[in-house]
Order: C-alpha cells, then sequence, then structure tokens
C-alpha cells in the first residue's frame, strides 16, 4: 500500500503539486494520467525518493519514507522496478547483461543462478532470441521489454512505469501494455504507470487518476471516469 497526504511541490515560483491525496493498493494496476506539465513523472518521482515533497507525506507499507536518507532510500529501492521512458539500457551491454546487471550489483547469487533467472525474465517478456543483441540493434519495442525485465528481475514488490508507450505505434503500444499487465498479475506486484495513453491505459488499468495543473481532480475505475461530468475528463479521455 502507497499514501500519498497533502503533497505538495513548487520549483521555485512554478508550482507543480497541489495537496496530492491517493492510496494505491497492494496488487493493483493505477495509471495516472494528464496532459503534459500536469506534474504526472513529478508525483512518480516522489514515490521512489527522486524528489522531496515541500509539504505532506509519502507511506509505503505502513513506513513514512518522506525524509529517508539516500542510504535507506537505496535499500528500499531494491524492492522497486522503474521502466524509464526512453528505457536507459546500457549501450555497451547486451540485453542480457542489462538485465543480470541488478543481480550482480544486489544479490550474492553465482553466474550459473543469474544466468537461469535472467533466462526466466527474457522468456517472460519474450526477449529470449534477443539475449546476445545490443540496444543499438532493438526496435522501440524491444528496448521497452528489455527494460521491464530489467526492472522486474529483482522480484519487485513495485513497478513505476513512466510513459511506458511513447514512441511506439499503435500495435507496439498495446503489446507493451499488455505487457505490462501481465508481468504485473504474474509477479503479484503493484504497478503504477504515467501515461497519456487513454485506451491503453484504460484497458489495463484497475484504477487511474487523473491531474491538472498539480491537482488531482478524478480517481476511479474506467467505467466512474466515463460517467463523470466534468468537462476537462470528458475532453481528455475522448
Amino acid at each position: 500500500m502507497i499514501k500519498v497526504r497533502g503533497l505538495s511541490k513548487s520549483f521555485g515560483d512554478h508550482v507543480v503539486l497541489k495537496d496530492v491525496n491517493v492510496e494505491i493498493k497492494d496488487g493493483e494496476i493505477l495509471a495516472i494520467l494528464g496532459e503534459s506539465g500536469a506534474g504526472k513523472s513529478v508525483f512518480l518521482q516522489h514515490l521512489i525518493g527522486l524528489f522531496r515533497p515541500d509539504q505532506g507525506t509519502v507511506e509505503i507499507d505502513g513506513r513514512d519514507v518522506t525524509h529517508l536518507s539516500e542510504r535507506s532510500w537505496l535499500e528500499l529501492r531494491k524492492n522497486m522496478g522503474y521502466l524509464f521512458q526512453q528505457g536507459a539500457l546500457y549501450d555497451f551491454m547486451t540485453v542480457f547483461e542489462n538485465v543480470a546487471f541488478p543481480l550482480q550489483e544486489h544479490t550474492s547469487l553465482q553466474a550459473r543462478e543469474i544466468k537461469v533467472k535472467v533466462d526466466e525474465i527474457l522468456e517472460m517478456v519474450g526477449l529470449q532470441e534477443a539475449a546476445r543483441k545490443y540496444p543499438a540493434e532493438l526496435s522501440g519495442g524491444m528496448k521497452k521489454r528489455a527494460a521491464l525485465a530489467r526492472a522486474v528481475v529483482l522480484g519487485s514488490k513495485i513497478i513505476f512505469c513512466d510513459e511506458p508507450t511513447s514512441g511506439l505505434d499503435p500495435m507496439r503500444s498495446r503489446d507493451i501494455s499488455d505487457l505490462i499487465q501481465r508481468t504485473s498479475r504474474r509477479l503479484k506486484c503493484t504497478t503504477v504507470i504515467t501515461s497519456h495513453d487513454v485506451p491503453n491505459s484504460f484497458r489495463i488499468a484497475d484504477r487511474l487518476v487523473v491531474f491538472r495543473e498539480g491537482v488531482i481532480i478524478a480517481v476511479g475505475t474506467q467505467q466512474e471516469l466515463l460517467a463523470s461530468s466534468d468537462q476537462f475528463i470528458k475532453e481528455f479521455i475522448k
């Protein structure tokens, strides 16, 4: 469970988040929607400790993480996976090496055990045939798959995905959205996604949050958002 209470953040005179309150349930897929500049990514970065709020708190599994030291955050992030918008793969590593890297850095597994684990994850995301390829040899969709594999290889309890369908054509967007949903269900983890992609967010999310100018204006299921009388929400989701 992630609980956010009264979260506010400004950069200079620019207010990005204003008194944000939301609870994210264990095991759910939550999509965060909104226009560019609405505060989605800044909100997400508070959940992984990259920003500290000016006001308010963030609780993860009952623990207030708002003022944790960087050392404590490093330990906490071992239970989190982050899928960056552009994948952020290491160009000088193969797909296999990219996915193996967190295991080498954060576990005491032997090389054979790492290979078994990485092979299993690559099969799960459909990249077993691309294990020896470098990022430059991959399509956009394959890079997203490799990045997702790296994000979950440590058995993450929480996965954060920042605009996972960005830069992909409609078919690849649907594929990566479906893969995120299947992976989340299979690993029984909590998944938080920021997105402009309303159709795919509706397809895979249990609930959705809509940001506007740093404020949450709606939280609910697809059906609840579709039934909203708010003119902005009507226009945004169509």
